[in-house]
């Protein structure tokens, strides 16, 4: 793998003719150390957001143990990548042989679960072992996340007395777990859900283990400027330790995005410009899927010597993907100086989470360039990295 100070010298001195994935190892390891020295309780990856084995590999380097994995392929990634790690099967649907390897062959003992006929599942398939951690999910709003995660999956409270019951029965350790939506934009979504999950203890009259607040922690991306981690924090802490349980329970939460956001770029070339509209080399069966099939919009700047993006006048472009299709579109508006042209080269930043793992082969596009850079990312949450590189331009907050 390749090593280069900057997005700007890797265009400059490489030229690439394909797309190019840009890593940032130091980002990632910054991220780890925040979770792993802030959150109030253990931080576990979501392992869907970005499965690469180096990426894993900072993490546990610098203070992340344990692991959300979803399918029996993340199971044995994480097994074989590193082989200490804490496994947690956070997945409430799974295969009774998923199960089965998890737990015999990879020594998984968490699992989550949504209904009793997945709670019967995990007791044969383990044979009804007297080790298991059991977190039962929750449903809950995602009114405050971008997108949301609240039909999928979870049991309405309405219905958790008598699963969480069950569950207390066949588990040596019982945990309630939710999830509050992809990127979500207010401390009080986590606040809101933990007041369901105290009905939902009061209710069953159970002794709980492990209260798992899930995912959804932000990062920034144009129109979307959330608040400080911190304050996501502080505002769980608070909601927790007012809990029956929190004298004797643990607290967990499974950040993906937050953790592997800031991890990786990309570097794509200008191929044509059709007025506002830019035809670029990696598009929505690539790594810029979000982009195109749900709106969302990444910063983007030019790399081109003398423009630092910075004060300059930007304009609002969409992109065309590489396919054949049309609607390997990617709307934006993604802002940029109004000089760009064929040949120009650009990054788009903030696509470590969700953003490389989503990536095709479709139509023979692909990136298999790989170049660790030793530059901030485009954006951050992460205190040192706002000092070090400010928010764009195209890094703005407006409406939704």
């Amino acid at each position: 793998m390749h090593k280069h100070p900057s997005a700007l010298g890797v265009a400059t001195a490489l030229k690439p003719a394909a797309p190019v994935t840009l890593i940032r190892p130091q980002a990632a390891a910054r991220a780890a150390r925040f979770f792993a020295e802030k959150f109030p309780g253990r931080s576990l990856y979501a392992v869907k957001a970005n499965p690469s084995p180096a990426l894993l590999l900072t993490l546990w380097d610098n203070g992340i143990t344990h692991y959300d994995v979803a399918s029996i392929a993340e199971v044995r990634l994480v097994a074989e990548t590193l082989p200490e790690a804490k496994l947690c099967f956070m997945h409430p649907v799974k295969a009774e042989e998923a199960i089965a390897e998890a737990y015999y062959v990879h020594g998984v003992r968490t699992f989550s679960l949504d209904t009793m006929e997945e709670l019967d599942k995990i007791v044969r398939a383990t044979d009804a072992a007297q080790d298991l951690e059991l977190c039962v999910r929750l449903r809950v709003s995602s009114d405050h996340a971008q997108l949301s995660l609240a039909s999928k999956f979870g049991i309405d409270l309405s219905d958790a007395r008598e699963l969480l019951m069950a569950t207390r029965q066949a588990a040596d350790a019982l945990g309630i777990c939710f999830h509050v939506g992809s990127q979500a934009m207010s401390p009080h979504a986590y606040t809101q859900a933990i007041e369901r999950v105290r009905a939902a203890i009061v209710d069953a009259a159970v002794t709980v283990d492990i209260i798992d607040v899930g995912g959804g922690f932000p990062s920034v991306y144009p129109g979307m400027e959330p608040p400080a981690l911190e304050h996501y924090f502080d505002a769980i802490h608070r909601a927790f330790e007012s809990l029956p349980v929190s004298y004797s329970s643990e607290l967990w939460c499974e950040p993906g995005r937050a953790l592997s956001a800031e991890y990786s770029s990309l570097i794509v070339r200008v191929e044509r410009r059709r007025g506002d509209e830019l035809y670029i080399n990696d598009g929505a069966y690539g790594a810029l899927f979000d982009a195109a099939h749900i709106g969302w919009r990444f910063p983007v700047k030019l790399l081109r010597d003398g423009h630092d993006n910075d004060g300059e006048d930007l304009i609002p472009f969409s992109f065309y993907g590489p396919t054949c299709d049309d609607m390997d579109h990617m709307a934006g508006p993604f802002l940029l100086p109004a000089d760009v042209q064929t040949g120009d080269y650009i990054e788009v930043g903030m696509l470590g989470a969700y953003g490389c793992a989503m990536r095709t082969g479709f139509n023979g596009f692909t990136a298999e360039t790989l170049v660790v850079v030793d530059d901030a990312p485009m954006a951050s949450l992460y205190d040192d990295a706002r000092e070090a590189a400010p928010l764009r331009a195209n890094v703005v907050k407006i409406g939704k």
